[in-house]
């Protein structure tokens, strides 16, 4: 089970901030979300990154893989009162079947007409680089949320 981080301008962005500028809107439910894998020689920065374009040259290569990655197939979003978490699910796990990938990150992105219109949602830290030969790379996403937010 992995833990995905929120870029800061795509959620700045979901509640109309102006100092996301160049970040293109998304809507979970209906828009086309994609999760891509990197290569440890990217290093995440929350605060700065917001398109596509900004990481896809450190995207993996490798039989079994496809550049851009995966979309996210079984989207929903679900609001529980009492403990007050928006959560921002897929319902099944996403995997490279009969892959040779070598990753240390994902990306989770809106996928626009090119990489240059493809705003980060946010990101996934495996906290090493995970390997798959010959099997089955999969993202096991949390069943809480690939993203939540919290209302204080």
């Amino acid at each position: 089970m992995v833990t995905a981080f929120w870029y800061g301008l795509a959620l700045a962005k979901a509640f109309g901030s102006t100092t996301a500028t160049g970040v293109p809107s998304f809507d979970w439910l209906s828009d086309t979300i994609k999760v891509a894998l990197l290569t440890s020689n990217y290093t995440p920065s929350q605060d700065t990154h917001k398109l596509f374009s900004e990481v896809d040259s450190r995207e993996v290569s490798g039989s079994g893989y496809t550049a851009g990655g995966a979309t996210l197939a079984n989207k929903t979003m679900d609001y529980t009162g009492g403990t007050n978490v928006v959560a921002f699910k897929n319902g099944a796990a996403t995997t490279w079947p009969t892959s040779a990938i070598t990753a240390r990150y994902a990306v989770i992105y809106k996928a626009g007409t090119a990489a240059a219109t493809s705003p980060l949602l946010g990101y996934v830290d495996f906290g090493a680089t995970v390997v798959s030969n010959a099997g089955t790379f999969t993202i096991t996403w949390n069943a809480g949320g690939i993203f939540t937010i919290t209302p204080a």
